[in-house]
């Protein structure tokens, strides 16, 4: 028999176990309560941060707040694909969003004239396929605003000869050459003997002029040998029609057409790059075959001439015009815009 003693300290040591025991049951179940709301709430927050990337990534015209109204825009001819595959969708999306391609009067349409008609206020913003030059910026500020190019997508351009014609390719020099005067018959590049008709824009017409006479051209004059075209429409008909002629456009609006041959071009030397996707679709193929952007070698830069092309926005302290402006651009900067440009046969820039 036990102690009484003895007794009465094992009752108080059992208490004492039960007691410790029972702030740790207390102190656990805590813990694990607020690890588990911390990891649920990670996980929360985890899911809603992906929610919003998927959301930004897959942005669509939808996303963007447009003004309602009716707005008027113009300018580059090369942005007609982008505006026959980004209109109607744009429409559906904003029914209130009202856009009206307007031309000049009395003016070839062009990268230039949209940006004049941007500065006189008849446009609420224009399209550019060439930089804002720096005597635009001027007239902006001249008239108490600025203007800001917004780039949204790039492409390259495209050199083009009759489909009789048999050459290679052509470098970049002996481009200049032929459109400065200095090469005339094509048996100096290795062709037949036969006189070159150089035909372009006129200078003043469009982005895309500016762009070669300043890229390829390198600035000098375009020769007094170059016979002139009302746009590329006029263009590439004339060529159709002339074994020793070539014409250059945006590679969209020539790369396709079933009457002329789109070049392969090198910066230097044979290292000829086509502006399409080999093989050649000859002409008795087409139209059951056209001719494919080479999308991939203006993208790596692969193909001798591309560039940006632009938005471009009055800015007049967030005004109507900029925000419609704006709005415009990135529509066309969303998930959806970027994938109808690249079916438009431009090259996405994000």
């Amino acid at each position: 028999m036990k102690p009484e003693g003895s007794t009465h300290q094992s009752k108080k040591n059992i208490k004492l176990w039960l007691l410790i025991g029972l702030l740790g049951v207390v102190i656990c179940g805590g813990l694990t309560y607020f690890l588990g709301k911390k990891v649920n709430s990670d996980l929360v927050e985890k899911k809603v941060n992906s929610n919003l990337v998927v959301k930004k990534v897959n942005s669509d015209f939808s996303s963007v707040t447009a003004p309602e109204g009716t707005w008027f825009y113009g300018g580059s001819t090369s942005w007609a694909t982008i505006r026959k595959y980004i209109d109607p969708e744009i429409k559906k999306a904003h029914p209130q969003f009202q856009l009206r391609y307007t031309d000049a009067i009395n003016a070839t349409p062009g990268s230039g004239t949209g940006i004049r008609m941007l500065l006189e206020g008849q446009l609420t913003f224009s399209q550019s396929s060439r930089p804002i030059a720096d005597r635009e910026y001027q007239q902006a500020q001249q008239r108490g605003f600025n203007l800001k190019q917004i780039p949204v997508v790039l492409e390259g351009l495209a050199i083009a000869i009759h489909p009789d014609l048999q050459i290679p390719g052509l470098t970049l020099g002996q481009i200049k050459d032929i459109y400065i005067g200095k090469i005339t018959n094509w048996n100096q590049v290795g062709g037949p003997n036969l006189k070159i008709t150089a035909y372009s824009r006129r200078f003043e017409d469009g982005g895309t002029v500016e762009f070669f006479a300043n890229n390829v051209l390198n600035g000098e004059k375009i020769g007094s040998n170059v016979v002139y075209v009302y746009d590329t429409t006029d263009g590439l008909r004339k060529l159709a029609s002339d074994r020793g002629g070539i014409y250059y456009a945006s590679a969209p609006e020539v790369v396709p057409q079933c009457r002329i041959k789109p070049l392969p071009i090198a910066k230097q030397g044979n290292n000829f790059v086509a502006p399409y996707t080999e093989p050649l679709i000859k002409p008795d193929q087409c139209p059951k075959q056209r001719n494919q952007l080479n999308i991939d070698a203006f993208k790596t830069g692969q193909y001798p001439i591309t560039r940006q092309m632009f938005v471009v926005v009055k800015q007049n302290n967030n005004s109507l015009e900029q925000q419609v402006g704006e709005a415009y651009a990135k529509m066309l900067l969303t998930n959806q815009g970027q994938t109808l440009i690249n079916e438009a046969g431009f090259v996405r820039i994000r």
